[in-house]
């Protein structure tokens, strides 16, 4: 199930790790949250990820972040935990990827960018797209170019090496519906920085706006626009650091 209702574009603070941190990114407006359950810095345990869940307001979008997990064990842990989506970050087949994807709330499947997969995203099953950086979980750029028109862009995440000082340049250039970020909003990996939070949103938010003043779309053709939620169909940063 798409999330709906949210605010535009769609926001995901990933690499979440404590309690604090995820109120935090809820209060400053994010739009969900990532756990990660990879091997990683930011590595979360099932059990500690739950008791966060429940402490959350309910429209908070939870996900949990896999990589190259058994199909059966990431919905158990999805389960578990109490979450609302899963992401895919790994070389998962589109077999396994259309398994979890009929089980799980909702789907996102996550590319490097370039990769030649992403020409076959419709037969992984899962409802959005994640590009991320050739190196996920580098922090590092990459061509956004190579993102352009790979996708309705009501069905694309941006990640990779976003943060406040670069994802209103990103959301302006690729109009996509949400952006995903982890090291870019951290003081130290897995702990996230108040200020830096705050700009990213406020980053955001201002790029919209400047967007949708600037476009010449036609109504109907704006990602953000109310009613145009992605149609069924962070950085992951399991490298240390």
């Amino acid at each position: 199930m798409i999330p709906v209702g949210r605010p535009a574009p769609f926001v995901k603070i990933c690499g979440v790790t404590s309690e604090a941190d995820a109120l935090l990114a809820v209060g400053v407006g994010a739009s969900a949250l990532g756990f990660i359950f990879a091997p990683s810095p930011r590595q979360m345990a099932p059990a500690a990820v739950a008791d966060i869940v429940k402490r959350l307001p309910h429209e908070t979008v939870t996900v949990g972040v896999f990589r190259d997990e058994a199909p059966k064990r990431v919905i158990e842990i999805a389960n578990l935990a109490g979450l609302k989506a899963v992401q895919l970050h790994g070389m998962e087949s589109a077999a396994d990827t259309a398994w979890v994807a009929g089980r799980a709330g909702w789907t996102i499947k996550a590319f490097p960018a370039g990769h030649p997969n992403i020409e076959r995203f419709d037969r992984y099953g899962a409802e959005t797209l994640l590009i991320d950086g050739q190196n996920p979980g580098s922090g590092e750029l990459f061509d956004w170019r190579l993102a352009e028109g790979v996708i309705d862009p009501r069905r694309l995440i941006v990640s990779g090496g976003l943060g406040p000082e670069n994802v209103g340049q990103a959301i302006i250039h690729l109009r996509p519906w949400g952006v995903d970020v982890d090291s870019g909003v951290e003081s130290r990996p897995g702990i996230k920085d108040p200020g830096k939070l705050r700009a990213f949103i406020a980053a955001v938010r201002d790029s919209a706006r400047r967007a949708a003043m600037s476009s010449g779309r036609e109504a109907g053709d704006d990602p953000w626009e109310e009613g145009s939620e992605p149609r069924p169909g962070a950085p992951f940063d399991w490298q240390d650091e």
